[in-house]
């Protein structure tokens, strides 16, 4: 199955319809059934003790899939999560942007279920992973 949305067409789609995050997300790489997101922390991102939130991090795992979606399918912005799971490995290292890199495991008509590691951009170990679970909508 071929890529439907390069890097430059999956980021200027994801900055179109989502312009209330435009700038949040970064699309680093795109392959079949693949893609890399980054997110530069900023403080708003962090939680008290200065370590990057659940919610930021439940953020980037959620693009991601999403991403890794519309890679494939096209431009479907009303694909949605239908179920998630997350686990959080290790504190995120300071400072450091977080690299979301993203599998479909399948990607079906109408379901598609994406695997995310989360690293510390720089570090070798994933800091959370999730499996998440997205519909797509019919044509």
């Amino acid at each position: 199955m071929a890529v439907a949305l390069d890097k430059d067409a999956l980021q200027a789609f994801l900055d179109e319809v989502f312009p209330q995050v435009k700038g949040e997300f970064v699309v680093e790489r795109v392959d079949e059934m693949y893609v890399e997101i980054r997110i530069p922390i900023e403080e708003k991102h962090l939680r008290p003790g200065g370590t990057v939130s659940g919610p930021t991090m439940f953020m980037l795992a959620d693009v991601a899939v999403y991403a890794a979606v519309l890679s494939m399918v096209g431009k479907k912005a009303l694909a949605v999560t239908t179920s998630c799971s997350l686990d959080f490995m290790r504190k995120p290292a300071s400072g450091k942007d977080l690299l979301a890199k993203c599998t479909l495991l399948k990607l079906g008509r109408v379901l598609a279920v994406g695997d995310v590691l989360l690293y510390s951009v720089g570090e070798d170990k994933p800091v959370a992973r999730s499996t998440m679970t997205y519909s797509i909508p019919p044509k």
